[in-house]
């Protein structure tokens, strides 16, 4: 199966699949004049002050930093923590540079996800906003597409039981057995039985969850990463340097690296890096409907500091961790001498190197990060998941997916790590391509809504406020 696995995806995230990507992103950035560069600090206003906030006339189901949170919490999980340890020893350090890039253009891509997400969502039989690229899809060009909106759906359902859940409770249940000596099956088991009690609280339980969790794990993880690199000082210059240098440069056979050429570096780096941000996959814009604003821009603009958080901050910080302790080498690497077992691989890699560089208390932060971080994107992607299967089969569907979701998150926990990565990577390139061509086609309204956003709406709050200032 994996070998199986492995070749299909040699096809999916091929030279085609890598130009799809990296041109959206592209063309979006281009289209929207650098958005994602000239308006970030406005995006973080929107997303963290009160300027944000929604009032009591506007509609929708969750606040927009609710639906942000949502968000971080399906993306920032252990992406960022297993998923970059796997893609610097499988494609060196120079991956992180292919991370950052994909993470740049991403903000774009995102951006216009989640306007799409707004400007097409509709209320379901429950009453609650239902949105995603099968909407726009559907709704912005027309019925003749509608076997794209059902490919995306189709795609999304199964992804969920992927890289939203089974490569969490997996990795999960890995740290959990090298810090705690607890068995994957009791993992498994816990996992589900705490999912499902969220999870059949519905949106706004899963929000609640998100928007309380989410800035405490940030803290906790991105606080063991910065006590690392402010020890190491003197190495994060090298560090950096190291990743430029291997972006461009095949790395060679070393210690216990078997040595990679640099299209291995781009491939893992584009690939771990949609995993990390999801930015391309579409999922942003099944949470971004939900959120409560008085124009789709906002909202996209809040959705968008997700993907730079996620990938420009944590996924650095995880990096360079990696890279200045030596454990991007699993028997060393940079730094000769360096204690510690052979053939780690995901977390437990990225655990072995904080508690190389900080004791127990390291291994605990990781661990802990990764058990939360999971945790919270086990429940975050339900939420996606069950947005594809309703448009599959309505509301009165979502019973049984829910059941299936929930046992997956057991069956993950005791999966190959090999074959459930290889099933993740399959099911987002699945996903990411019907969602990329939508965005290619429906390019021109999203130039078009922020275009009237900025010179109508952004300017007339401006002039309010100076006036009431």
């Amino acid at each position: 199966m994996l070998e199986t696995l492995n070749k299909i995806n040699g096809v999916l995230w091929g030279t085609p699949s890598l130009v799809l990507l990296f041109g959206t992103g592209v063309l979006l950035t281009f289209m929207l004049k650098g958005l994602q560069f000239r308006r970030l600090l406005y995006a973080f206003k929107l997303g963290f002050t009160k300027e944000g906030q929604a009032s009591s006339n506007d509609e929708g189901d969750v606040s927009n930093f609710k639906a942000l949170m949502t968000a971080l919490a399906a993306t920032i999980g252990n992406g960022n923590i297993a998923g970059v340890a796997t893609a610097i020893t499988l494609g060196g350090p120079g991956a992180i540079f292919w991370m950052w890039i994909v993470g740049l253009l991403g903000m774009a891509t995102k951006y216009a996800e989640a306007l799409l997400a707004m400007k097409y969502r509709v209320k379901n039989a429950n009453g609650e906003y239902s949105s995603g690229p099968m909407y726009y899809v559907e709704r912005g060009l027309g019925r003749k597409f509608k076997w794209l909106a059902v490919a995306f759906a189709i795609f999304g359902a199964f992804a969920a039981l992927g890289i939203g859940n089974s490569v969490q409770s997996n990795t999960i249940a890995a740290v959990m057995d090298t810090s705690f000596g607890i068995s994957n099956w009791i993992t498994g088991i816990v996992l589900a039985v705490l999912a499902a009690l969220i999870i059949f609280g519905g949106i706004q339980r899963i929000s609640t969850v998100a928007g309380f969790f989410v800035p405490i794990m940030a803290v906790l993880y991105i606080g063991g990463a910065l006590i690392i690199l402010a020890v190491n000082y003197d190495q994060i210059i090298p560090g950096f340097e190291t990743i430029f240098y291997y972006a461009f440069n095949p790395v060679a056979a070393t210690g216990g690296f078997v040595g990679v050429v640099v299209s291995e570096a781009i491939k893992n780096g584009v690939s771990r890096g949609i995993f990390s941000n999801e930015a391309g996959l579409g999922t942003a814009a099944l949470i971004a409907g939900n959120a409560k604003t008085d124009h789709p821009v906002k909202q996209a603009l809040v959705a968008m500091t997700g993907t730079f958080i996620v990938t420009i901050v944590v996924c650095t910080m995880t990096g360079l961790v990696l890279i200045i302790t030596g454990f991007w080498d699993t028997t060393g690497g940079l730094l000769s001498g360096v204690p510690h077992e052979a053939n780690l691989d995901g977390g437990a890699l990225t655990s072995a190197a904080f508690a190389h560089a900080l004791g127990t208390v390291g291994e605990y932060i990781v661990a802990f990060s990764v058990i939360f971080f999971g945790f919270s994107t086990i429940v975050g992607w339900y939420v996606y998941g069950e947005k594809c299967f309703e448009y599959l089969v309505g509301t009165k569907g979502i019973m049984g997916y829910r059941g299936i979701y929930i046992l997956a998150t057991g069956i993950g926990a005791v999966a190959n790590l090999t074959t459930v990565w290889a099933f993740a990577d399959m099911a987002n390139a699945l996903m990411m391509i019907p969602n990329l061509i939508a965005l290619i086609l429906l390019s021109k309204v999203v130039v078009k809504d922020t275009n009237e956003f900025f010179e109508n709406h952004y300017k007339a709050a401006n002039k309010q406020h100076k006036m009431a200032s």
